[in-house]
């Protein structure tokens, strides 16, 4: 399997914050396929999975559970975020060391492709629910399908994901990873 870098990672999150930055005041509070959250809900569980991860890729203090870290600029919210999750990933050693989690240890390098495929398919999700055209990473969402579907043949999707639907074989990367994923994705015109 192929792994993926910083520099990927990099790309996703630009691409992401790209269409957070074009979201309209009006669009805030627009349902997502992600069900159970609005468009502000989605950011929100971004930047709030961002400085989970570096507190636990640096060993600092995980942030508060239930605080908004939004405030009144999720997109410089997200882009700071999203930068200090990046230099948290870049520092040496961190790919290659262990680190435990909710859901019990993996590397640096499999934290990696978790935020990775999190962060794609919640930008999928926002592309859904605000109609603002998203360029995701067609070659990151082929790697984090192919991840997701090795890591959940051991794992339970319970209280995580609901179960896979249907979705063309020649669609996108995108659509496949979130179909994988439980969202009902549109048929292709």
């Amino acid at each position: 399997m192929t792994t993926v870098s910083v520099e990927d990672l990099a790309r996703a999150s630009e691409t992401v914050g790209d269409l957070i930055a074009e979201v309209r005041p009006e669009q805030w509070k627009a349902p997502t396929p992600c069900t159970e959250w609005n468009v502000r809900e989605v950011v929100r569980h971004l930047v709030g999975m961002d400085l989970v991860f570096t507190a636990m890729l640096e060993g600092g203090p995980m942030p508060e559970r239930g605080a908004d870290p939004l405030g009144d600029d999720p997109v410089g919210a997200y882009r700071a975020s999203s930068a200090s999750l990046q230099a948290a990933f870049a520092r040496p050693g961190v790919l290659e060391r262990s680190y435990r989690g909710p859901l019990g240890s993996a590397t640096g390098a499999e934290r990696l492709q978790i935020r990775l495929y999190d962060l794609l398919a919640h930008g999928w999700d926002l592309a859904q629910a605000t109609g603002i055209p998203a360029l995701l990473p067609e070659d990151l969402a082929e790697q984090s399908l192919a991840f997701v579907q090795v890591q959940f043949s051991t794992q339970s999707r319970t209280g995580r994901f609901a179960e896979p639907q249907p979705v063309e074989e020649t669609a996108p990367a995108i659509d496949r990873l979130a179909a994988f994923l439980g969202r009902p994705v549109p048929p292709q015109l």
